[in-house]
C-alpha cells in the first residue's frame, strides 16, 4: 500500500531543527511521504538566525503546483511563508480547494526572537489564510498578535481559551493554541474543536532542547491527518509525538543554543 503524502510550504533551516527539515523528519517518522514547497532559506543554528533569504512568490507557486501535480496529496501544512504575497498566494489555493486539510502553523518570529513577517503579512494571515485553514496551530505570542491583543497578554489558561475563540470565528475548524510558553510544570495546549473544548496536558520536560517544536507539532497534525484521522485525534496524537521528541532529545548536546529534538525516537529509554 502506498503511504499518504503531505506537503509543507514552509522555509529552510540550515541547522535542521525547524522548518522544512522538521517537517520532513517527522513526516518520515510518522510513515508519512513528505514533500515540500521552499519559501525561505533561512541562514541559522540553535543560537541565532544570521540571514533570510526569501523565495520569489511565483516560484514558490511552481513549486506547490509541481507537487500536486504528480502526486495525491491528503494534507497540508504551512510554516515559514516569508512575505505577504507568498501568504496571499497560499490562501488562494486554499480557498480553490487545491490544499486539503491545510494546517496552519502561523510562524511570526523565530525561536531566537528575530521578526519573520511585519503587520501587513499579520493581517495577511487574519483576514486571507486563516479563514482557509482546517487546523491552525499558534503559540501564545501568535495567537495574542493574530487577535489583536499585547504581546505577553495570554498568560493562563482562560485567556488561552479566549484567544482560540476568536481564532475559531474567523471560520477555522479546530484552533491549537499552544501553551508551551507558558511556564510552570505542565505544558498545556487548548484545542477548540468545533465548538468543543479539549485540554492537551503533558508534563514539562527540563531542557534547553526545544527548537523545532512547533513546526514538528503542526507537521505531526498533518502527518494523522494524512492517515485519517480527525483533528481533535491528531492533535493528541501529534501532542504524544512531540513530548515524546522533546524527552528523548533532553540530553542532548547539540549546538550551544536550543537544541533540536529526537524526531525518530533515538533515545526512547527517556521517551515516556
Amino acid at each position: 500500500m502506498d503511504p499518504p503524502v503531505a506537503l509543507s510550504i514552509a522555509g529552510s533551516d540550515s541547522g535542521a531543527g525547524a522548518g522544512i527539515q522538521a517537517d520532513l523528519k517527522t513526516f518520515a517518522a510518522l510513515g508519512v511521504f513528505g514533500t515540500c514547497a521552499i519559501t525561505a532559506l533561512t541562514a541559522q543554528n540553535t543560537a541565532a538566525v544570521l540571514g533570510v533569504a526569501r523565495t520569489a512568490t511565483d516560484f514558490v507557486e511552481l513549486q506547490i503546483q509541481a507537487v500536486l501535480a504528480d502526486f495525491r496529496v491528503a494534507a497540508v501544512k504551512t510554516g515559514m511563508l516569508a512575505t505577504t504575497e507568498t501568504i496571499a498566494m497560499v490562501a488562494r489555493k486554499a480557498a480553490a480547494g487545491e490544499l486539503p486539510n491545510l494546517v496552519v502553523d502561523p510562524v511570526l518570529v523565530s525561536s531566537s526572537g528575530t521578526p519573520l513577517l511585519d503587520s501587513a503579512g499579520v493581517n495577511a494571515y487574519r483576514e486571507l489564510l486563516l479563514p482557509n485553514a482546517f487546523v491552525a496551530t499558534p503559540n501564545l505570542y501568535e495567537a495574542a498578535l493574530l487577535t489583536g491583543r499585547s504581546a505577553g497578554s495570554i498568560t493562563d489558561m482562560r485567556t488561552m481559551r479566549q484567544a482560540a475563540e476568536d481564532l475559531a470565528s474567523l471560520g477555522i475548524a479546530t484552533v491549537v493554541v499552544k501553551g508551551g510558553h507558558l511556564g510552570g510544570s505542565e505544558a498545556p495546549d487548548i484545542v477548540l474543536c468545533r465548538g468543543e473544548l479539549a485540554i492537551l496536558d503533558a508534563r514539562r520536560t527540563a531542557t534547553a532542547n526545544d527548537h523545532g517544536t512547533g513546526c514538528s507539532l503542526s507537521s505531526a497534525i498533518a502527518a494523522r491527518l494524512a492517515w485519517g484521522d480527525d483533528p481533535l485525534e491528531a492533535a493528541r496524537k501529534a501532542k504524544s509525538y512531540v513530548t515524546r521528541a522533546i524527552r528523548g532529545a533532553s540530553g542532548w548536546r547539540l549546538g550551544a543554543g536550543h537544541g533540536p529534538l529526537d524526531h525518530f525516537g533515538w533515545n526512547p529509554d527517556q521517551a515516556p
